[in-house]
């Protein structure tokens, strides 16, 4: 059976970690993809740009 685990987190440290958490819990065969994306947005208040890191792991279960 094919899955996915999404991630997402404002800092690409922390997407880091956590999917390589993740990843050490499953079989290297049963991997099949990794999707990325990054997506920033600028916050008018605060002229400050807020960044997205997501990312899904496609595997076999």
């Amino acid at each position: 059976m094919i899955q996915v685990k999404l991630f997402d987190r404002e800092h690409e440290k922390d997407l880091e970690k956590e999917m390589n958490r993740f990843l050490k819990g499953i079989e290297e065969q049963s991997l099949v993809d990794i999707k990325y994306n990054v997506a920033a947005m600028t916050e008018e208040e605060e002229e400050a740009q807020i960044y997205c890191f997501t990312a899904m792991i496609i595997y076999r279960a």
